[in-house]
């Protein structure tokens, strides 16, 4: 489906991310011996985590199997969601009023926590509280939106609003949408430079940081844990898996419950200013009601657009979805007709059974995954209270802590029904529900 006119000469099958802030791979660090914590995965969880485990006196080793950051830390789309999934009426009806409360709450607090972290630790990572417009795909889907609009949830104000199709111009120039819904509290960010931050502040606390050393075993001792490593063995009194979409047999319990799904993205060419200034009259993120999601955003410095979505059946090349979502943004937007790509890439991101992220402690086993595209927010809010469990702070219990871990029959770590799934989305979509 590629072909040379898609491209510019000289496109990139990398992150448009890794352009400002590449990554770091630690390649020469040595693999101690023994340490209090080892943190398995050096994205936004495991290194948040690792600050909170040595501010705590705790030595920590942080590895990671390929260069520090490799995984969707540097190469999601830089939106900050306060999404929680289930709505609040489903969370009640599963789990309780101060319960589902409580999760709710979560998704605000993780965006303050962000943008409070960067601020005071002066990270320059163009952090921009702009909001998020969700293109509503029909008619019947914009009625939706504003009915759900009407109901005030009780435990936070997300000071959501409805924007009708006439006004929807002030934000988006596209006719493809029924007007939408424009939230306020959102937030975009650029993951790579917010990493590079993250990282930087770890290693000046005293985290000790390997990449390229893969974890390949964990067996229990008297002590703890001595974890088997392309770099050798280390023994460790506890553990955390940071691993999340990037999960493997390592872990067969966590994977089992972890299901991976693969996001793609394209940067374009640069647009000429007077045409990005026309279609979007703001910074905010966009995303919409279709069941086959997309988002995309200006780049911080508004010279393109970076637009993603799930663009196949199963995992596909970025050389493939690269056409496929430029197609689909042209037919967002005809004004961009002659653009090209500038880089395509793809990442790993981690959905659970329920929707809902998931802490907890495995005998001195730590883990915080299943972000459900919520993952720069929660990644990095849950990884600070997994540390804080680890380091035995009192303040780092989190609503999701004794909830059920669910799993299905058959699944291994493999999501054999993705490709019905999207197909039955497809159809939705196709008929506007």
């Amino acid at each position: 489906m590629s072909s040379d006119r898609d491209y510019i000469p000289g496109f990139k099958t990398e992150s448009y991310w890794w352009d400002g802030a590449p990554l770091s791979s630690d390649t020469e660090e040595q693999l101690p011996g023994n340490c209090d914590v080892l943190i398995i995965g050096a994205g936004y969880t495991g290194l948040h985590a690792a600050i909170q485990t040595v501010d705590a006196g705790l030595d920590t080793v942080t590895i990671d199997a390929e260069n520090l950051g490799f995984g969707c830390s540097t190469r999601n789309g830089g939106q900050i969601s306060t999404c929680i999934k289930p709505t609040y009426a489903e969370l009640k009806n599963k789990y309780g009023e101060k319960h589902a409360r409580a999760i709710r709450r979560e998704g605000e607090a993780s965006l303050n926590f962000v943008s409070t972290f960067v601020n005071n630790n002066k990270i320059n990572c163009d952090l921009t509280v702009a909001g998020r417009f969700h293109g509503a795909y029909s008619a019947r889907q914009y009625e939706r939106l504003a009915r759900e609009c009407e109901k005030a949830e009780p435990e936070f104000s997300s000071g959501a609003f409805m924007v009708p199709k006439s006004q929807q111009h002030e934000r988006l120039k596209t006719e493809a949408y029924f007007g939408g819904i424009f939230y306020p509290r959102y937030a975009t960010i650029d993951p790579a430079k917010y990493h590079a931050g993250l990282l930087k502040i770890a290693k000046a606390k005293g985290v000790q940081t390997l990449g390229f050393c893969r974890a390949t075993n964990i067996a229990r001792n008297t002590n703890g844990f001595t974890i088997s490593t392309s770099k050798g063995k280390i023994d460790a009194r506890k553990i955390v898996l940071a691993t999340n979409g990037y999960t493997t047999d390592l872990t067969p319990h966590l994977q089992r419950r972890l299901i991976p799904i693969g996001s793609y993205i394209i940067a374009t060419e640069e647009i000429p200013g007077a045409i990005m200034a026309e279609l979007f009259p703001t910074d905010c993120a966009i995303t919409d009601t279709r069941k086959t999601v997309y988002y995309y955003r200006p780049s911080p410095d508004r010279s393109r657009i970076l637009f993603g979505g799930r663009v196949s059946l199963s995992e596909v090349d970025p050389l493939k979805s690269g056409p496929i979502l430029l197609r689909d943004l042209k037919a967002l937007f005809p004004e961009l007709s002659d653009i090209r790509i500038s880089h395509t890439w793809g990442g790993t991101v981690a959905f659970t059974f329920d929707t809902l992220m998931h802490t907890g402690n495995d005998d001195g086993i730590y883990y915080a995954g299943g972000y459900c595209g919520s993952g720069v927010g929660m990644a990095s809010y849950l990884g600070m209270k997994i540390g804080k469990q680890v380091a035995e702070i009192a303040d780092g219990k989190t609503p999701f802590d004794e909830l059920r871990f669910p799993t299905m029959p058959f699944y291994y770590g493999r999501p054999w029904f993705l490709a019905p799934s999207i197909l039955y989305y497809r159809l939705l979509d196709r008929i506007g529900l």
